[in-house]
């Protein structure tokens, strides 16, 4: 059997038993990451697996189940399971769940990779991540540390409206951080962001980083930091880096723009949000510098896919026009129930969980200035870089961050170091601060988003640029 017929045998179980809708995704994923520790290979992570993934659809409830096991029978067992599943919870009185209708039919995609990265040998990734780790020890890092991860999933989806998808994704990424401990003190300097950079592109994207590069700069920057002036607290003008606007984005507009946060489906777990339906396309997110869309179709960004997990084609859409939020990531079966018309923004981590709303490329469009720019504009302010630290509430609306790094702005020059700055704001009020914006935009790729219960692991992408803040809280402790 193909694994289309494997899903198709699935699916047809489900409608047997009594499903009116049904789909299955059939996966095989291959994972990889190495990490070395002060010029020594300290792990290599290897897996593999593949199974099916079941969802059936009974009146207004949904049943799932999934198994490791890609035979005619296992998949029709888990048809039938799935719909038992779905008609148990169906007994509960509420609503016929309806589905936003997408265009049905065959389909394939496959990510951009010019080096499969799971073909570079291991000695060759080992050997950079030996030299790179040597390198930051001789410039003063306590503790040098690099590492790389690569994922490898193959997708076959079948629906009973008539999908017959497969995909094929290659994403990874990696990076390097330098720690210096000081007298009751410790800092790392982290490149190219905290936990790295990834996208769904082969082994090229680590070759780009260039990440001999920047390894002696990271072990100076972490010593200088323990001497460093702390941040200063008050209000300032602040400018952020991209790499940290990424993070800003993700926390504070990313989840709170996802549906089923906003109709209260995540709040028993991850929470909600401060947004409420009746102001979509009325309510001022931000300046008129804030454009934000969702495009899962960006070449090599790391939320980017051909199709989703319920079959949607992948297509760009606004969330944050002019200031003005217009749009949400949603499934089919939240946008129906939220009275919009249009999905694609469903996926799961792997075929034994249930597909959920997730970001997938999540992020702003260039702004009309460059960073030199804004540094020459500010009279008085600080520029952060780095992601260090994240917190904000369940409602995605009061948050506090830190960085790694900053430095001191006076008189249009960036001046001295400061050590461990922070600032904090509450989302509608910050964005809305926003005066000026980079047009130097890179998507950057975060790997490791939670969300759902079980937990899920989701991969996203923002697009960021450096941008600059008035009025800003910063040097907030405890």
């Amino acid at each position: 059997m193909t694994h289309f017929d494997v899903a198709t045998a699935a699916v047809q179980a489900a409608l047997d038993a009594g499903a009116r809708y049904a789909d299955a995704r059939v996966m095989h994923r291959r994972y990889e990451s190495m990490s070395a520790r002060n010029g020594e290979v300290e792990e290599l992570t290897q897996s593999e697996d593949a199974g099916i993934g079941v969802r059936a659809l009974v009146g207004g409830s949904w049943g799932f189940y999934a198994v490791p096991d890609l035979s005619d029978a296992a998949a029709r067992a888990a048809g039938g399971r799935a719909t038992k599943t779905a008609a148990a919870s169906a007994r509960v009185p509420g609503p016929a769940a309806d589905l936003v209708p997408v265009g049905a039919g065959a389909g394939s995609w496959a990510s951009p990779c010019e080096v499969d990265p799971l073909s570079v040998p291991l000695s060759d990734k080992g050997d950079l991540l030996v030299h790179l780790t040597k390198t930051m020890r001789e410039h003063g890092a306590d503790v040098a540390e690099g590492m790389y991860q690569i994922w490898d999933t193959e997708k076959w989806f079948v629906s009973s409206e008539g999908h017959r998808i497969d995909q094929h994704i290659r994403e990874c990424g990696g990076g390097i951080s330098s720690t210096a401990i000081g007298d009751g003190e410790v800092q790392r300097r982290s490149y190219p962001a905290h936990r790295g950079q990834y996208g769904t592109r082969g082994w090229e994207l680590v070759e780009a980083l260039d990440l001999g590069a920047h390894a002696a700069r990271t072990a100076q920057e972490a010593r200088a930091l323990l001497t460093a002036p702390l941040c200063p607290a008050g209000e300032t003008t602040l400018i952020l880096g991209g790499e940290q606007m990424a993070l800003q984005i993700h926390e504070s507009v990313g989840h709170a723009i996802e549906l089923d946060r906003i109709l209260g489906w995540e709040a028993a777990f991850a929470g909600t949000s401060w947004l409420d339906l009746d102001q979509l396309g009325s309510l001022h997110y931000g300046s008129k510098l804030m454009n934000i869309t969702i495009d899962p179709t960006i070449p090599g960004a790391l939320g980017s896919f051909g199709f989703d997990d319920e079959g949607t084609p992948a297509a760009r859409r606004d969330a944050v026009r002019e200031g003005r939020w217009v749009g949400v990531l949603a499934g089919r079966d939240s946008a129906t129930v939220a009275g919009l018309d249009y999905a694609g923004s469903v996926r799961a981590d792997g075929w034994a969980r249930l597909p959920m709303v997730r970001m997938t490329n999540v992020g702003l469009e260039p702004g009309p200035h460059t960073l030199d720019e804004m540094i020459a504009a500010t009279d008085d302010g600080i520029f952060m870089d780095t992601n260090r630290s994240w917190s904000i509430d369940d409602k995605r609306l009061n948050f506090q961050f830190g960085t790694e790094i900053a430095w001191e702005i006076k008189n249009g020059r960036q001046g001295r170091m400061l050590r461990n700055p922070t600032y904090t704001g509450i989302g509608p009020t910050f964005w809305r601060s926003m005066d000026m914006l980079s047009s130097e935009i890179v998507s950057w790729g975060t790997p490791n988003c939670g969300k759902g219960q079980p937990g899920q692991v989701g991969h996203t992408g923002h697009p960021a640029a450096p941008a600059r803040f008035q009025g800003v809280r910063v040097g907030v402790r405890g």
